[in-house]
């Protein structure tokens, strides 16, 4: 059940009115009018409520629901009790997005630029942006409209941010030019310098770091993630990639459109990634690699050559996944002879 101390529930709503924001057919047309409050998960939906069910792994918690009303599948609504009200879907995941976006918001927090956040003369805000406590905003900085910078967040000079973005607490943002509807979570790190060195004298010399973070559009970077600048190019994030908490993404790393990086996945300098690239979680990769569109990589591997379109690989090196799949069943039998 979703606690309302943190979130505003729009509804309630009439089942048509779900039917229609979901897409999904309401079997009983004289139900039409009945009261939804409430989305809730299977086992805990009650009266006024709606569940979701959609998983075959579920079956056992189908014939115990207690929702006002359900939204599954053609091939699972047998399954549930016949006083729930049943509305069909042929992607319930998808209608559960919806009604998850119709019924609910986070509540409002427009107190409009706080007295203690310190913005250059010379930065520029757009229209119906909030600035919360202790934010900084150095010089010649461009926020674009209906931006929200939370509390302690820092913007470093010249930054280009678009609109519609939102900048996590205590976040920092530097060297970096970004688009529209981002969102940046509390402690990123965008544009710091990239890990470059170079041995002079017995001394591990710094290589200066004059590039960029370029970020486009529709882009979300997790808490505690970072991504460097590049070390003379830049280091460019594409249209709609999701960037999972304590991600390291280095200097010169370019990643296309789409891409799904999970959490604790590192990123050596200079790789190019392609379109809609998927990372499980704790993936690392070796500096200037090209991993190929679509290609997925199973979580905890290593990879330390090219990756081929599409392919899907796991282990460490990272391998075809049927490979690794038959070596951990052979490793499997051998231990037990």
């Amino acid at each position: 059940m979703v606690d309302l101390s943190f979130y505003v529930n729009k509804g309630p709503m009439t089942l048509q009115k779900v039917a229609e924001l979901t897409g999904a057919e309401l079997q009983d047309k004289a139900k039409a009018d009945v009261m939804i409050h409430q989305i809730a998960v299977m086992d805990k939906a009650g009266s006024g409520d709606i569940c979701f069910f959609y998983d075959k792994k579920s079956k056992a918690k189908a014939a115990q629901i207690k929702a006002t009303a359900c939204v599954t599948t053609e091939d699972l609504v047998s399954l549930i009790p016949d006083d729930v009200v049943k509305l069909i879907s042929q992607d319930p995941k998808r209608a559960f997005l919806k009604l998850n976006m119709a019924m609910y918001d986070e509540k409002s927090r427009d107190f409009g630029i706080a007295a203690s956040a310190k913005i250059a003369k010379t930065a520029k805000l757009g229209k119906n942006c909030i600035v919360g406590e202790n934010v900084v905003i150095e010089d010649n900085v461009v926020i674009g409209d209906n931006c929200f910078i939370e509390h302690g967040a820092v913007i470093t000079n010249d930054c280009k941010i678009g609109n519609n973005c939102r900048i996590g607490v205590n976040a920092k943002i530097s060297y970096c030019e970004m688009g529209n509807d981002c969102y940046i979570f509390a402690g990123a790190q965008i544009g710091n310098d990239g890990f470059g060195f170079m041995m002079i004298d017995g001394k591990h010399q710094r290589i200066p770091q004059l590039g960029r973070v370029i970020i486009g559009d529709d882009v979300e970077i997790g808490a505690n993630a970072c991504v460097d600048r590049g070390a003379l190019d830049d280091t460019v994030i594409g249209d709609g990639c999701r960037i999972d908490n304590l991600v390291q993404i280095a200097h010169n790393d370019i990643m296309g459109r789409g891409c799904v990086v999970v959490s604790q996945t590192g990123i050596a300098g200079s790789c190019t990634f392609g379109d809609y690239v998927v990372c499980g979680g704790q993936t690392g990769f070796a500096d200037h690699l090209t991993i190929g569109s679509g290609a997925q990589i199973g979580a905890q591997s290593g990879l330390m050559s090219d990756v081929e379109p599409g392919a899907v690989l796991m282990g460490y090196p990272a391998q075809p996944i049927k490979d690794f799949m038959r070596q951990t069943l052979y490793l499997k039998k051998a231990i037990k002879k």
